[in-house]
C-alpha cells in the first residue's frame, strides 16, 4: 500500500496549453494600433485640423428709419424674401401732414419770390422814370441858361440906351423883369433836377433792396424744397423694404407696436454667400498659407465633404476682439494658447447641399498643407 501511494504522488500534472487565439488577437491589436498611429503621424505632418469652426454668412439687420406705429407686418418667421419686398408698413398720417406743411411753406416762399420780382420790376421802371425826369430837367436848365444869358445881354443894352434916353423907363423895366424871371426859372429848374436826382438815388436803393429780397426769397425756396424732399423721404421710410434677398429671422413685431427711429426690428440672413471661420491654435499657424486646399465636413450633413480653399487670416487673435480682452501685464501671468480666426471659402458654389448650411453650424476643417 505504501509503495502504491508513493508512485501516485510522484506522477507530474499535465501542463496547460497556451491560447493561440489570444496571441493572434494581441498581434492584430498591436499591429492595428501601430498602423493607426503611423497613419495619424503621417497625416499630421501634412494636415492641420480643428473642430472649432462654424458656418458664417452675411446678416443684414432690418432697421426702422422713422418712428411710428406698425400698421401691417407682411412677413413671417423663416420666410424667404427678395430684395425690395415689403416687410412692414408704419402709420403714414403724421408724416403726410408734415409733407403737406412743407409743400405749403414752399408755395408761400414761391409767392414771396414772385412779389419780390414784381417789386424789383416796379423799382426798375421807377428808376427809368426818374432818370428821364433828370434828363428833362437838365434840358430845361440848359434852355433856361440860354434864356438867362439872352435877357442879361438885353438888359445890358437897355442900360446903355436908357442913359441916352433912347428907350423909355417902361421898356427898361420890362427887360429887367425878364432877366430876373429867367434867373428865377433857372434856380427852380436846378432845384427840380436836384430833387429828381435824389429821387433816383432813393429808387436805386429800393431796387437794390428788392434785388436782395429776390436772393433771400430764392434761398428760402431752396430750403423749403429740401424740407419737402425730406418729408417725402421720411414718408417713404414708413414702408420698410427688404435690403437684400434671404431668409427672415424670428419676427417679434406685431401690428400696433410702436417703433423708434434706429430700432433694429429683425434680421435677414443673406443667401448670396456662405463661408467658414475656423479658429486654429497659434501653434498650427506656422505652415498654413492662403490658397491651400481645405476639406470641410459638417456635423449636420454627415458623409459629405465640401471642397474649400483657405482665403485669408484675421489681423489679430480672437481674444483681441473680445469685449473684455485679457491683459497679461496685470496680475499673475498664465500662458494660454491663442486661436487665430481663418476665413475659408467654398470652391464649388453649385453644390446643392450648400443651401442646407445655416450660419452657426459646427464644422470640421482639414487644411492640406502640401
Amino acid at each position: 500500500m505504501a509503495t502504491t501511494t508513493e508512485q501516485t504522488t510522484a506522477t507530474p500534472l499535465p501542463k496547460k496549453k497556451k491560447s493561440v487565439g489570444f496571441i493572434i488577437v494581441l498581434i492584430l491589436l498591436v499591429g492595428g494600433g501601430g498602423w493607426f498611429g503611423l497613419t495619424k503621424y503621417i497625416h499630421g505632418k501634412h494636415h492641420e485640423e480643428t473642430d472649432d469652426a462654424q458656418v458664417e454668412a452675411n446678416i443684414s439687420p432690418v432697421i426702422s428709419r422713422v418712428s411710428g406705429y406698425v400698421t401691417s407686418v407682411n412677413v413671417k418667421d423663416n420666410q424667404y424674401v427678395n430684395k425690395g419686398d415689403t416687410l412692414l408698413v408704419l402709420d403714414q398720417r403724421d408724416l403726410k401732414i408734415v409733407l403737406a406743411q412743407a409743400e405749403a411753406a414752399l408755395g408761400t416762399a414761391k409767392s414771396n419770390l414772385n412779389a419780390a420780382q414784381a417789386n424789383s420790376n416796379a423799382a426798375s421802371k421807377n428808376i427809368n422814370t426818374t432818370e428821364a425826369a433828370v434828363a428833362t430837367a437838365n434840358a430845361q436848365i440848359e434852355a433856361a441858361r440860354i434864356n438867362a444869358r439872352r435877357t442879361a445881354q438885353d438888359l445890358s443894352r437897355y442900360e446903355n440906351l436908357i442913359k441916352d434916353h433912347s428907350i423909355t423907363q417902361q421898356q427898361y423895366d420890362i427887360a429887367l423883369a425878364a432877366k430876373q424871371t429867367a434867373e428865377k426859372q433857372l434856380d427852380v429848374l436846378a432845384n427840380q433836377r436836384n430833387q429828381a436826382s435824389a429821387q433816383t438815388g432813393v429808387v436805386s436803393s429800393q431796387s437794390n433792396a428788392t434785388s436782395q429780397q429776390i436772393g433771400v426769397a430764392g434761398s428760402v425756396i431752396k430750403q423749403r424744397e429740401v424740407d419737402v424732399e425730406n418729408a417725402k423721404l421720411n414718408l417713404s421710410y414708413t414702408v420698410i423694404l427688404a435690403p437684400e434677398s434671404g431668409l427672415v429671422s424670428k419676427v417679434p413685431t406685431q401690428a400696433g407696436q410702436f417703433l423708434t427711429a434706429g430700432q433694429s426690428i429683425f434680421s435677414i440672413v443673406l443667401s448670396n454667400d456662405k463661408w467658414v471661420v475656423a479658429n486654429f491654435k497659434e501653434t498650427q499657424y506656422n505652415k498654413m498659407l492662403e490658397g491651400q486646399k481645405v476639406t470641410i465636413s459638417v456635423d449636420a450633413i454627415g458623409g459629405h465633404e465640401f471642397e474649400a480653399v483657405l482665403s485669408s487670416f484675421a489681423p489679430a487673435t480672437g481674444n483681441k476682439f473680445a469685449l473684455l480682452p485679457a491683459d497679461n501685464a496685470s496680475g499673475n501671468f498664465v500662458k494660454v494658447v491663442q486661436r487665430l480666426p481663418v476665413k475659408i471659402d467654398f470652391v464649388n458654389k453649385n453644390d446643392s447641399l450648400l443651401k442646407k448650411l445655416r450660419p452657426g453650424m459646427n464644422v470640421n476643417v482639414d487644411v492640406h498643407l502640401n
